[in-house]
């Protein structure tokens, strides 16, 4: 079986389940196309909420349009939680559900979930780990079963240990091959100096070496608790038989001690820092940042707008009409607010010519500067408001989304409003909101700037 394993929050994904050309995913892609478009605005999102005996957040909700069952759990524990020198144990627990427990071997669990056409995910981020069952309705009580024995008895065979840190070991090489991942490697690291955020939620080679069986059975016996762990179900269930599932299946987890690691505040930037990294490479991969915001900032909506404006906003946006358009120095160009429990990243990436790096460079500055001394034009600010409002149902257009976002709504207490309130938040923000908060988020005198690429022809200006 496979598992999908992530490796970190850096970049914005979409969620996606292994098996796509399965008969369940063909059928039930097919019924999906008859689903009207704008079922998820018509739908009621009003999810219900309860706290079970042992601690467990328990979020249901009630949907009917197809015969599936999504039960997604979530616990508060990433690779912000992992010791300095043993960074990536998070995400090798993690990788490890699934590889066996106490009941069921690695094959055992595949052929199950196999046989009836469901799915198995398992992930750690910098913040939390998620783990998820998808199924048809009349295999609810196996896809309980399967998500609970991973959850609460990982067997952590020596054997199975060994083979997937190997692979990790080898997704880590592949990575450093990667201009990109090279330069978001050491951005991470620039702005975040020290903080359990400046390292891959997968770990180093170093660190990974270090860590023992005993460390992971030691680590998911402390951190993996009904009273850190958030189980959200949406599907064709109702709340009586939802009920009787959770119950039967986590009932009987035993409660642990709440975590005492707590996560600081990462420093802001007070300097500008560069770092250049050489490679043999006819294009520059520039990474230019700071810290930016965590997700429970009251400026969070603000925040997305302007950031949209400036690059978020695919060919819309101010970076894109000036870097490619008018300059043509890069094919694309982004910028991203990357908002977690902590304050995360602000960064705007993009490739370019060698010979033309100091120029992107620039250009990318000035862009944040004129952004921060003038409003934004009517134009602007209607488009920027009525895309991301109307895009919103996109992010919750299928149940494996739908319990995502719920599991994260209730991670950073958004409330259960959450699907009202978000549209109306950003219909709120004003022009001189916007300029607000590109003053007082964003610093072109005070960030990090990594470069990839040759640099002895680039000639990049510190």
């Amino acid at each position: 079986m496979q598992m999908t394993r992530r490796q970190g929050t850096v970049l914005p994904h979409s969620e996606h389940w292994g098996r796509t050309t399965s008969p369940f995913s063909t059928w039930l892609l097919c019924l999906a196309l008859c689903v009207p478009a704008a079922w998820v605005q018509a739908a009621d999102i009003t999810p219900t909420r309860s706290v079970t005996a042992n601690g467990m957040t328990v979020l249901f909700l009630e949907q009917h349009f197809l015969p599936t069952v999504e039960i997604h759990a979530l616990v508060k524990v990433g690779s912000a939680q992992d010791p300095p020198d043993k960074a990536g144990l998070a995400n090798l627990t993690a990788s490890l559900l699934d590889e066996g427990t106490l009941t069921r071997t690695s094959r055992q669990i595949a052929e199950q979930i196999d046989f009836v056409g469901g799915s198995l995910e398992a992930h750690a981020t910098e913040d939390y780990t998620t783990a998820s069952a998808r199924v048809l309705k009349k295999d609810a009580d196996l896809g309980f079963a399967l998500l609970a024995d991973m959850l609460q008895h990982p067997a952590f065979h020596k054997q199975e240990f060994e083979r997937v840190r190997t692979q990790v070991l080898g997704e880590i090489v592949s990575d450093d091959d990667d201009p990109g991942n090279v330069a978001m490697k050491a951005f991470h690291q620039l702005i975040f100096h020290g903080h359990p955020y400046s390292w891959p939620a997968h770990g180093t080679e170093d660190t990974l070496n270090k860590i023992t069986v005993a460390d992971v059975q030691q680590f998911h016996a402390r951190e993996y608790v009904p009273n850190q762990t958030i189980l959200v179900v949406v599907g064709d269930l109702t709340q009586e038989q939802a009920a009787t599932l959770v119950q039967t299946h986590f009932g009987t987890w035993k409660k642990g001690a709440p975590s005492v690691a707590q996560l600081k505040k990462p420093a802001p930037i007070d300097r500008k820092m560069v770092q250049l990294i050489e490679k043999d490479l006819t294009q520059s991969t520039i990474v230019l940042g700071h810290t930016g915001i965590s997700r429970t900032n009251p400026d969070y909506y603000a925040i997305t707008v302007m950031n949209y404006i400036l690059g978020a906003g695919g060919f819309s946006s101010r970076l894109m009409d000036s870097i490619r358009d008018k300059q043509g120095l890069a094919y694309g160009i982004m910028s991203q607010f990357d908002s977690r429990v902590m304050p995360g990243a602000f960064f705007i990436s993009l490739q370019t010519r060698t010979d033309v790096t100091n120029q992107a460079i620039n250009s990318v500055l000035a862009e944040i500067k004129a952004i921060r001394e003038a409003p934004v034009t009517d134009q602007e600010l209607s488009e920027a408001k009525s895309f991301i409002v109307g895009s919103f149902p996109l992010r919750i257009d299928s149940s494996a989304k739908l319990a995502n976002v719920l599991a994260q709504v209730e991670l950073y207490t958004l409330g259960l409003d959450y699907f009202t309130s978000y549209p109306k938040a950003i219909e709120k923000v004003t022009k001189d909101d916007v300029l607000r908060v590109a003053k007082q988020y964003l610093d072109p005198q005070h960030y990090a700037l990594v470069v990839v690429g040759s640099i002895a022809k680039a000639k990049v200006k510190q």
